[in-house]
């Protein structure tokens, strides 16, 4: 027994020594992390493509790169060169990786032998290439493409005749063109025009037997009307469309079963624009019947795929903070979870005979890497390591899946993330997050900066309040029309359940959100003035004048409903600009110039309402920024800001962070 004692306090000791080495991540730790973007899985599946994304500071971007890997991950290279590429993929018998690449000013379609050799262009058009689709044969590829400005007018545009007219023709917003389907014959490499029309069209498929395309069609470009584009059919040998539905439901996402008997498309509903989790549904073209086969699953879908028998589909699920792999049998519409992984799964595709899966996965404490999956087994084979010094090198914060019942009883889920260097019996400042959305939702995914907040000491709470996709549809529904209302009051039951179990200093808060995320955490200022600090970030503080120049189809159908001359009072109210005088909390604002989904005058007018009245606030702009930012070091500046802010007004600390990477030539 005492030499078991003995054992256990040297584990313990040598535990301790090494969690005492690490040190806290900063926000230049998380900007430099490799992330992988895309990826895919030869038909044979044998090895795979992947992306690989790197900071360069002093070209303030993350670059790409493409690498070959094997699917023992015994073997890894640089693929594609350093041009690199886009919208690759592997043609359906594997002969070939297609991709995108810029030549003489035009994006072309390239081919890659994947047996060896160099790549080619195989396109020589007039315009830009779009999105595209091979053939099951490896024959052809369809493309979509602009309609090309005739050479007068593209020199009237360039001397300075460059206005256009909004909503008129395919313009929306934004200036905008008609498309149309292409086709290039591989082995001839000709190219042959396949519609006409004055239409923009998405979501192209075709067929196993190369007979018919899908595409979804529109024919006006209004910016929040996307759910009015329909599911059409065009047949090659007749040349003719069919117009296969008629809705006012957004479709997305078509593919042609392998026996073509259904084409599979995802949508909220089939008839219209509901507040619900998108849905797999099946037409058949000859009847134009539409059946719901996804009924069993609540939660969110993403990227699913035909088994070779279309006797089902496979996907990746949101339930909750987690997403697995699915399997859905299309006759009796039965549901099988195939993985039960506490984390974030994203299925990437499968080869050809639907025996392994490619996905990445990544949790609260791991960055995302790639996997195998055996689709028999259902054992998991790790084929990347992207951030190894993650685990080694820093102090992490722990976190756990908590529920809570809000004011009227209904039970709200959320993440609650400890400090890292966490003392059960302390209690500790508190920082409650709020997601964008309002349909977003907080997973089980690595974010760096959850983890430098753990390493300045922080707990977070990251509500999954009513509104958050990935759960019901109910829950989904549960703040229609009741923006800024039950939502408030989800978050404040949270806190207060954190505040009774003594692990939060109730006199130490700080809240902060980006997009709608600023819109709660704007109105939830102007009804408590118990967070110390605010940060707001891309927020709308007035709806009525962001009416028509924002993304505002959600608000006008949902959260408030109708329009301010129609409902003008519940506009009002549900503003936070309205009630801007009962803030008292000092608030750091951040918008991106260039943001059209909230946009940025919506800052400045609450700045200047909180200005004119003498209160605690800062803006900070940022040049060419769109609603999510791009550039590193804005994103660098949007971070280290609001850890200062809060900082300052939540502890009354000066704080400021260490030397950027960019200004030094070693790491700090």
């Amino acid at each position: 027994m005492r030499y078991r004692n003995i054992l256990f306090f040297v584990f313990w000791s040598f535990t301790f020594l090494a969690f005492s080495q690490k040190r806290p991540m900063t926000t230049d730790d998380g900007l430099e992390l490799v992330n992988p973007g895309n990826a895919g899985i030869h038909p044979g599946g044998g090895f795979v493509w992947f992306e690989k994304s790197e900071l360069d500071w002093d070209a303030n971007k993350r670059k790409s790169s493409f690498w070959y890997l094997s699917a023992d991950a015994a073997e890894t290279y640089p693929y594609l060169g350093e041009a690199g590429g886009t919208d690759i993929r592997f043609s359906p018998k594997g002969t070939y990786l297609s991709f995108k690449r810029k030549s003489d000013t035009k994006q072309q379609l390239f081919l890659l032998p994947t047996q060896g050799g160099e790549a080619f262009r195989v396109s020589e058009h007039s315009n830009n290439v779009g999105s595209y689709v091979w053939t099951a044969d490896e024959s052809a590829i369809y493309f979509l493409s602009d309609h090309e400005v005739d050479k007068e007018a593209a020199a009237e545009k360039k001397a300075g005749s460059d206005s256009y007219y909004v909503d008129e023709g395919p313009n929306g917003q934004t200036e905008d063109a008609w498309n149309d389907v292409w086709k290039l014959d591989v082995q001839r490499q000709t190219i042959t025009r396949v519609t006409t029309g004055e239409h923009l069209l998405r979501n192209l498929t075709v067929s196993a037997d190369g007979a018919m395309l899908a595409f979804t069609r529109r024919t006006e470009n209004r910016r929040n009307q996307g759910n009015l584009s329909e599911i059409w059919m065009y047949d090659l040998s007749k040349g003719t469309m069919e117009q296969l539905t008629s809705n006012e439901a957004p479709e997305g996402d078509l593919a042609w079963s392998p026996d073509g008997k259904w084409l599979a498309f995802s949508a909220p509903d089939d008839k219209t624009y509901e507040l619900k989790n998108d849905k797999i549904w099946l037409i058949q073209p000859a009847t134009k019947a539409i059946t719901l086969v996804s009924g069993a699953f609540e939660g969110n879908i993403s990227n699913f795929f035909w088994s070779p028998d279309s006797k089902s589909v496979v996907f990746a699920g949101l339930q909750g903070t987690n997403a697995n792999l699915y399997r859905l049998q299309i006759e009796n519409k039965k549901l099988q979870q195939l993985t039960n992984k506490t984390g974030q799964l994203r299925l990437y595709g499968l080869d050809a005979a639907h025996t392994r899966a490619l996905v990445s996965l990544s949790d609260l404490q791991n960055p995302t890497d790639l996997f195998l999956v055996d689709m028999k087994t259902l054992a998991f084979e790790q084929l990347t390591q992207l951030n190894p010094q993650v685990p080694t090198d820093f102090a992490l914060g722990k976190s756990e899946v908590v529920r809570w019942k809000s004011k009227d009883g209904l039970e709200i889920e959320g993440i609650l993330m400890y400090p890292a260097n966490y003392e059960p019996g302390k209690k500790y400042p508190l920082l409650l997050h709020i997601h964008g959305g309002p349909a977003g939702v907080f997973t089980n995914a690595f974010r760096a900066a959850y983890q430098v907040w753990a390493g300045l000491g922080y707990v977070q709470l990251m509500p999954n309040v009513r509104g958050s996709s990935g759960y019901t549809d109910a829950l989904l529904r549960g703040n229609m029309q009741d923006i800024g209302g039950m939502d408030y009051e989800d978050l404040m039951t949270g806190v207060d359940a954190l505040i009774e179990k003594q692990l939060v200093d109730p006199d130490k808060m700080a809240v902060r959100g980006w997009s709608y995320g600023g819109i709660l955490g704007g109105m939830t200022i102007t009804k408590t003035d118990r967070f110390k600090s605010a940060s707001l970030g891309a927020m709308v503080s007035d709806w009525t004048s962001e009416y028509g120049i924002g993304f505002n189809h959600d608000v006008r159908l949902w959260y408030i409903g109708g329009t301010p001359w129609e409902n003008a009072e519940a506009y009002r109210a549900k503003s936070p600009l309205t009630h801007v005088d009962k803030v008292n909390t000092p608030v750091l604002l951040m918008h991106g110039l260039d943001d059209t989904t909230d946009t940025e005058a919506q800052s400045m007018m609450f700045f200047n309402a909180l200005k004119d009245m003498g209160k605690a606030v800062r803006y900070i702009r940022f040049p060419r920024e769109p609603h999510g930012f791009r550039e590193p070091r804005h994103q660098r500046t949007r971070d280290v800001e609001e850890i200062r802010w809060v900082q300052k007004y939540t502890l009354g600390i000066d704080w400021s962070p260490q030397s950027p990477a960019f200004g030094k030539k070693a790491k700090p």
